[in-house]
């Protein structure tokens, strides 16, 4: 049985469909899809480029999609307690977080009157983020992120959450096919040859080549969201632009240790040689200088974003002289922390 709040709750939470392109589900106040905008940009050199326009999410960036579905998942849990499958309170959830997926997460399950979130932050973070997080109710926990990897159950215990959910670990939340399907789909539409993506955690680039794969392998249905050219896209370059250097200006794509992530060159390999994306399919380094390229250039074109969001025109930047100027090409903008923003400046 649910209490009166936890009735009040589920009813809030609206989920129109799973994948129906006519009944989206994000964004929750309008629903729409395409959820965010995709428009063409002026590039010296290259005659179609796009880009897809995170920065219109409801926080500013591609995170509140994360969040979206950490809401949803409570539902899931509102409905099995409503069935009599689950009892007693309903969990939290503990993530680590640099500040952008914490505010959009914590900003989501604030509206609808969630458990708070459990963060957990490097030491080293501005306090003016720790203060941003804390105004929305999270729960915050420092430790020294640099020295390990932590597992799920040393960032639960880190949390003081030993009973609750670790999204920054967990696979049964599905983060490299749920959390981003429906802006995955947003992007393989436009049937681009090449696709620069930001990799931080890397669930939005994996989350990406897994919707392409599916999409693009032989005697499958296709799901009712896909109407993307299925030849072009088994041979769409899909590059990740990351930075390995603690200082960079994209501080948001650095971590001393990724452990969660199921990218890899075995991983990518396989993807290759069964036909699901093109042969320059990877992840690579971007240099600071093409970062400040790449700002001055969105500036110019008015698009909103910080250096971490707009590192895959950096890398589309770097990598120039090597790429055919008469290819379609998608950017994606991941876009810049709105509040938090205004806080922390």
């Amino acid at each position: 049985m649910l209490t009166g709040k936890e009735e009040t709750i589920l009813q809030l939470i609206k989920v129109a469909s799973e994948n129906d392109p006519n009944r989206p589900e994000f964004p929750p106040d309008c629903p729409k899809f395409p959820a965010t905008p995709t428009f063409r940009i002026d590039v010296p050199g290259f005659k179609n480029v796009y880009l897809k326009d995170e920065s219109k999410n409801p926080t500013g960036t591609h995170k509140d999609r994360m969040a979206w579905e950490i809401v949803v998942t409570y539902r899931d849990f509102l409905l099995a307690k409503k069935r009599g499958q689950a009892r007693g309170s309903l969990p939290q959830f503990s993530i680590i977080s640099s500040g952008s997926a914490a505010f959009a997460i914590g900003s989501m399950l604030n509206r609808y009157g969630l458990p708070p979130l459990k963060v957990l932050v490097d030491v080293r973070v501005e306090p003016s983020i720790v203060g941003a997080l804390k105004n929305l109710g999270c729960e915050i926990y420092e430790a020294d992120l640099s020295k390990k990897p932590f597992s799920g159950a040393e960032i639960l215990g880190l949390t003081n959450n030993p009973s609750g959910i670790d999204i920054t670990s967990s696979d049964s939340l599905d983060p490299t096919t749920r959390f981003y399907d429906w802006m995955s789909y947003e992007i393989i539409n436009n049937s681009p040859d090449f696709v620069f993506v930001p990799f931080g955690s890397g669930h939005l680039y994996e989350n990406i080549l897994n919707i392409n794969k599916k999409e693009v392998a032989e005697n499958r249905p296709h799901d009712p969201r896909f109407i993307g050219n299925v030849s072009t896209l088994r041979n769409c370059n899909f590059i990740g632009a990351t930075t390995n250097n603690p200082q960079s200006k994209a501080d948001k794509l650095y971590s001393p240790h990724l452990p969660f992530v199921h990218f890899g060159e075995q991983w990518l390999n396989n993807y290759k040689y069964a036909g699901f994306c093109g042969s320059l399919s990877n992840v690579y380094i971007v240099q600071e200088r093409f970062l400040d390229m790449a700002m001055d250039i969105a500036k110019s074109e008015r698009i909103v974003c910080e250096y971490s969001g707009i590192a895959g025109f950096a890398l589309m930047l770097q990598m120039k002289d090597g790429l055919p100027k008469d290819k379609k090409y998608l950017i994606v903008n991941t876009g810049k922390t709105r509040i938090l923003s205004m806080q922390a400046h």
